[in-house]
């Protein structure tokens, strides 16, 4: 049986965005190798640490959601333990309660932002409306 897990793993500033693809497609083909499904993926970018990690104050900050028997996650974190490109990972299975926020925020995030309708107090309207007058 599949189940639904979140990884989140922090690879060290130095790389370059074609290192830290190739990184991060190097975990994906380990998942898809093994089995797995990708579900999500999001790349958050360049982030200052809580604490320096091997002399970093930064790093790329990366989150997989995959579904994946059990055993593949092993393998998955002794990849992420043999790669120096990583200084930080976190993998944990999502139960339904986490796997139903994680959707919820998934669609979030693909649905266009929408336009916001600015406010316009009372006091606003009164002193365009004496600007226009005068």
């Amino acid at each position: 049986m599949l189940n639904h897990y979140e990884a989140v793993f922090i690879l060290t500033p130095v790389l370059s965005d074609v290192q830290m693809k190739e990184a991060v497609d190097k975990f994906k083909a380990v998942l898809t190798d093994n089995g797995g499904v990708i579900t999500n993926e999001e790349n958050w970018g360049m982030r200052k640490l809580a604490y320096p990690i091997q002399k970093k104050s930064t790093g790329f900050y990366s989150l997989l959601q995959f579904d994946v028997e059990p055993a593949v996650i092993a393998t998955l974190e002794t990849q992420f333990r043999r790669d120096e490109r990583v200084l930080r990972f976190l993998t944990f299975r999502l139960d339904k309660y986490a796997y139903e926020y994680a959707e919820k925020r998934k669609n979030v995030k693909s649905q266009p932002k929408e336009v916001k309708e600015e406010k316009v107090t009372r006091k606003e309207v009164k002193e365009e409306i004496k600007e226009v007058e005068e």
